[in-house]
C-alpha cells in the first residue's frame, strides 16, 4: 500500500489525516515530531511526506541528498510559508516542493480583527488594571472603527479579506502591494508605503517573507507612523526588525502592537515550556512586559477549516506527485523564501 509520513502532526490534525487516508485507501502515518537530523531515519519505507515546522530540518548541505536516497521525491508543506526549505538543494536532488497557499484567508483575517479590536479598545491595559483591582476607565477612552484609517501592507488573499472586513465596518482602508488588485478599488485606496505609514491609525502586515521584505518594518518605518497608531503583524516574524519595534514602543513612537509571529519563535511558539523557568527569548520577554502589546503564539491559522484544508491539500499534492501527476501548488526553486500565513 502507498504510504505517506505526516510530520509534526498535532492532535487536531489527526482526524483529518485519518479521514483522508480512509477516503483514498492510502496509509498515512502521523508522527508527533518534526523532521530533523535525529528523525530523518523515520522516513524509510514511505513513498511521500507532508511536513509542517518552523525551523529548517537541517543545516547540513547533504540533507536533501540523504532524503532523496530514501526514495523521497517530494515535500508537501502544510503551510503557505516555505522559508524552512532550501528550494535549490531540493531541486538539485529532484525533490519537488508544494505548499498550501490559501488554507483559509478568513482565519488570519479574523484574528487580525481580534487583535485590532483588543488594541483600539485598550483591552490589555484594562486587563492589567484589573489584576490590581483597578476598574477605573480614566485615560483609556477609545475611538470607533468608523473613525479609523486601516493601512494594509501586502494585499493578497489575506490582506484582501482584511480590507473587506474593515471596509464593511466603516473604516477608511489604505492598501500597498507590489501588484495592486484593482478589483478592490471600491474597498480601499492604493497608496505608497510612505503615505500609508503616515496616514494609518493601524498598520497591519500581510506580506511575503523574502529578501525584499525581511525587516521591511525597521526603525525608519516605525518613525513614520503616528504616535497614536497601532502596529499588527500576523504574517512572518522576519518582516519586522524586532529591536526597532521594541524601541518604537519604548519611545512612544507608536501606541501599541499586536503580533502572532516573532523572530526566533521556533523554540517558543507551539511548545509547552516549563512554567518554573524563564523564557529564553529576549524579544518575547520585552514585548510581554508591555501593557500595550498583544501576543498570540502563531495561532492565526488555527481554525477547523484551515487545519482541514492544510492537511487535505498537502496529502492531495503528495499523492499527485508520487503517482506521476502534477500540482498547481508546486514551488519553483527560484521562488526562494516564503509566502506569509
Amino acid at each position: 500500500m502507498t504510504s505517506i509520513a505526516l510530520y509534526h502532526c498535532i492532535e487536531e490534525e489527526q482526524p483529518f489525516a485519518e479521514q483522508w487516508a480512509a477516503d483514498h485507501g492510502i496509509h498515512v502515518e502521523c508522527f508527533p515530531f518534526e523532521l530533523h537530523e535525529d528523525t530523518l531515519h523515520t522516513i524509510e519505507g514511505f513513498d511521500g511526506l507532508s511536513y509542517k515546522q518552523r525551523s529548517a530540518p537541517s543545516d547540513r548541505p547533504d540533507f536533501y541528498q540523504r532524503l532523496s536516497a530514501y526514495g523521497i521525491r517530494q515535500i508537501a508543506l502544510r503551510s503557505a510559508g516555505y522559508d524552512t526549505i532550501d528550494l535549490m538543494e531540493a531541486a538539485r536532488n529532484n525533490i519537488r516542493v508544494t505548499n498550501v497557499p490559501s488554507y483559509s484567508p478568513s482565519a488570519v483575517a479574523e484574528l487580525t480583527l481580534s487583535h485590532i479590536m483588543r488594541l483600539i479598545r485598550h483591552v490589555p491595559q484594562f486587563d492589567d488594571r484589573a489584576t490590581r483591582h483597578d476598574f477605573s476607565v480614566y485615560g483609556l477612552i477609545s475611538r470607533e472603527i468608523s473613525e479609523l484609517t486601516i493601512g494594509i501592507i501586502g494585499v493578497g488573499r489575506i490582506g484582501s479579506t482584511v480590507a473587506r472586513i474593515f471596509h464593511a465596518l466603516g473604516a477608511t482602508v489604505l492598501g500597498n502591494d507590489i501588484a495592486p488588485n484593482h478589483d478592490l478599488d471600491g474597498i480601499l485606496t492604493w497608496v505608497g508605503k510612505d503615505e500609508l505609514l503616515t496616514r494609518a491609525d493601524v498598520v497591519t502586515m500581510h506580506t511575503y517573507l523574502d529578501t525584499t521584505t525581511r525587516h521591511l518594518m525597521d526603525a525608519h518605518r516605525f518613525a513614520q507612523m503616528k504616535p497614536t497608531a497601532y502596529f499588527v503583524n500576523n504574517s512572518r516574524g522576519g518582516v519586522v526588525d524586532t529591536p526597532a519595534l521594541i524601541d518604537a514602543l519604548n519611545r512612544h513612537e507608536i501606541a501599541g502592537a499586536a503580533i502572532d509571529v516573532l523572530e526566533g519563535e521556533a523554540t517558543l511558539f507551539g511548545n509547552k515550556l516549563d512554567a518554573g523557568k524563564p523564557i529564553d527569548n529576549p524579544y518575547y520577554n520585552a514585548l510581554h512586559a508591555m501593557d500595550n502589546v498583544v501576543i498570540t503564539p502563531h495561532i492565526a491559522f488555527f481554525t477547523d477549516i484551515a487545519v482541514k484544508n492544510m492537511v487535505w491539500q498537502s496529502l492531495d499534492d503528495t499523492l499527485a506527485l508520487i503517482t506521476g501527476g502534477t500540482s498547481p501548488h508546486e514551488i519553483a526553486p527560484y521562488d526562494n523564501q516564503s509566502h506569509s500565513h
